[in-house]
């Protein structure tokens, strides 16, 4: 421990480390800083030809345009319709899916896990046509459904393969102490294993969230005559225009959207960087 007084002098990797990490978060952040800026600049700054990283008029000029935009309010419920119900949805089912695969031993149970592995390696491009004759012969062009289903399938791998491993890391033996203390299996899922996978369920929502709402390829492919159906970045489509697209009313409202993904993340970015050390003893 150094003497009071003192300062400690940090390694030259820790602080080129430290260099790097500060570097990268500025280039994450520079995009999302510079769409917000643009979304308080007046038009005459947006158009200039010498572009500038601030802006001493701002306006919310282009806000007003945003929610003065016909149903935007149906559009934004229409959104979190969608992502809530994936996100529950996809929860649940994986939280269900991965202790099966991981407490019980039965045939193909392999295939299966390889075969969620290879679900994620195929390119949603090349699935979005295939999904559309699908929708069309359930009936589920333009509704929600159309959204919620698609969305759903490809959450679930991905969670699922994230939950098995927070369920494996929960020794047997905390199974075993609660059968003996007359718990039920159905108990024992929910009011002890559901609570110590919850860091992963929160990191598995965090994908599932983002993942849906800012889905574009689905809603303009299977939204195709029903305006009251669409989402937030369907709206979108409102601000390009064949002459002259409004980049303030775009950067607004996709600073809109970003909002409900900052306030979701935050609600569960505690779960997200808590593990399951110290949580399970065996």
């Amino acid at each position: 421990m150094s003497p009071p007084g003192t300062f400690r002098i940090r390694r030259p990797g820790r602080l080129a480390a430290e260099a790097a990490a500060v570097i990268v978060a500025a280039l994450v952040a520079f995009p999302l800083y510079w769409m917000v800026l643009s979304a308080f600049k007046p038009a005459s700054e947006i158009q200039s030809t010498e572009p500038r990283p601030w802006t001493l008029a701002p306006s919310l000029d282009a806000f007003r345009r945003v929610f003065a935009q016909q149903d935007f309010g149906r559009y934004f419920l229409n959104s979190l319709i969608v992502a809530g119900t994936v996100v529950v949805a996809s929860a649940l089912i994986a939280f269900l899916a991965a202790v099966a695969v991981t407490r019980f031993r039965f045939r193909f149970r392999t295939t299966l896990l390889i075969m969620f592995l290879v679900a994620q390696m195929v390119p949603v491009e090349a699935l979005t046509i295939p999904l559309f004759f699908l929708m069309r012969d359930f009936g589920q062009l333009n509704t929600l459904g159309s959204l919620i289903l698609p969305h759903l399938a490809f959450s679930l791998p991905f969670a699922i393969w994230m939950l098995r491993g927070f369920v494996k890391a929960v020794p047997e033996a905390l199974e075993e102490q609660a059968a003996i203390d007359g718990a039920s299996r159905a108990r024992f899922l929910w009011r002890i294993l559901f609570p110590l996978v919850f860091p992963g369920l929160a990191a598995t929502s965090v994908f599932s969230f983002i993942s849906t709402w800012n889905d574009f390829l689905f809603a303009k492919s299977f939204l195709i005559s029903d305006v009251s159906q669409s989402t937030l970045p369907m709206a979108l489509l409102v601000f390009f225009k064949p002459d002259e697209n409004d980049w303030g009313g775009i950067m607004a409202a996709s600073t809109v959207m970003t909002v409900p993904v900052l306030v979701f993340f935050v609600l569960v970015q505690r779960r997200l960087v808590s593990g399951l050390g110290g949580a399970v003893k065996d």
